[in-house]
């Protein structure tokens, strides 16, 4: 029998003071079971980031051929796609054909060597690259909770998150933008 993902209620008092965007996100959200709990908060955070009305998760690690996170137009175009992790040269080649922006959020231990590895031939696209801070990320996933209420502010390059267990602020450096 194949194990069922965790499922995950978060409400989100989002402040965006970078886009004056202000919102309460209701978001459910499936923890893969191959997923670790930082990288399932490192998609709540760049869900955060690029919130707007059209902006949903997707089937994930469940399906290969789609993003983390979409964006849809009213013709079923894709607007944003954005991938969590690090995505293979390739991957990236095929989003920048399918999407009208891409975003990429790399955050584990290893986003240095793989940045280094392929910075020269993500360079030819049209797509952003950004690294959050690992210990950063770390911290945010034990403040993970199956329901929870978050606030999250968004100013500069960096998160303030406060949840009934704690708080902690998470930083992010451009590495390209588009």
């Amino acid at each position: 029998m194949a194990i069922k993902p965790t499922i995950y209620k978060l409400r989100i008092s989002l402040s965006d003071l970078n886009r004056d965007y202000y919102d309460t996100l209701n978001l459910t959200l499936a923890q893969h079971p191959s997923e670790t709990l930082e990288r399932m908060m490192a998609r709540v955070l760049a869900f955060c980031i690029n919130a707007q009305e059209q902006l949903v998760f997707t089937k994930g690690l469940s399906e290969v051929d789609e993003p983390d996170i979409w964006a849809r137009t009213l013709d079923d175009q894709i607007s944003l796609w954005i991938d969590v992790g690090e995505p293979a040269v390739d991957r990236v080649k095929k989003a920048t054909r399918l999407a009208t922006a891409v975003k990429v959020y790399s955050f584990n231990s290893k986003s240095d060597v793989w940045w280094s590895q392929g910075q020269a031939k993500f360079k030819q696209f049209d797509a952003s690259f950004y690294r959050f801070e690992w210990q950063a990320i770390q911290t945010l996933a034990t403040l993970a909770q199956r329901t929870m209420d978050i606030s999250v502010t968004i100013t500069g390059d960096s998160a303030y998150v406060a949840t009934e267990s704690g708080e902690c602020e998470i930083s992010w450096q451009v590495l390209q933008d588009s």
